[in-house]
């Protein structure tokens, strides 16, 4: 279990590059990482569903099923509208980074079934660590490397805003996703930090 001032720490870390705020000045990020998950939680309460019917319908099927903290924050994401990722803190080489990229840092996922590592295109915006590319596009396409996975008790999620989201709504979106992912274990604690351009 990580102490929490570790867990501060990995946040005061995390850094957004002014170019990025050059592109959208209305860019807030909103990061919470949590520890005490149990990620192979297969209960009720992992299996968080949303109300919003207009966007369920547009997924055959509803939400597809992957492990607990995935669940969850599918679920949020439609629920609140907002990109959301989640990824294993622990598989971070040093601190999470959105930057424009250069085009050479490399980004493992899997094309056709096959494991492949991608370069994005040059000034993309990319998450990513001192060992590649994490998530491209903003918080599209995530890596394969720092997937939740169901060994998975450390987590980073990352919420994305832009306007007209207020931040009120950004705050409530992140307390939805702490609330719902306590239900994934009784030692469950959550830190967050909000990064903005002002």
């Amino acid at each position: 279990m990580a102490d929490l001032a570790v867990l501060e720490a990995f946040l005061a870390a995390a850094h957004v590059d002014p170019a990025v705020f050059g592109l959208r000045p209305d860019y807030r990020v909103l990061l919470l990482a949590v520890d005490g998950v149990n990620a192979g939680s297969d209960d009720e309460a992992s299996g968080a569903r949303n109300s919003l019917g207009a966007l369920l319908r547009r997924v055959p099927g509803g939400l597809p099923r992957v492990n607990g903290p995935t669940d969850i924050y599918n679920a949020i994401s439609v629920l609140h509208q907002l990109p959301l990722g989640g990824e294993d803190l622990h598989r971070y080489v040093g601190a999470p980074r959105l930057v424009r990229a250069s085009g050479e840092e490399s980004f493992d996922t899997v094309a056709d079934g096959i494991a492949v590592v991608e370069h994005p295109e040059p000034g993309e915006v990319v998450w990513c660590d001192d060992a590649g590319v994490t998530c491209r596009r903003w918080n599209w396409r995530q890596a394969r490397r720092t997937q939740l996975r169901e060994d998975t008790t450390t987590a980073l999620f990352i919420l994305d805003a832009l306007s007209p989201m207020s931040g009120e709504a950004l705050h409530a979106a992140a307390d939805d996703l702490a609330a719902h992912l306590r239900g994934l274990g009784p030692d469950v604690r959550a830190v967050c930090r909000l990064i903005a351009a002002t």
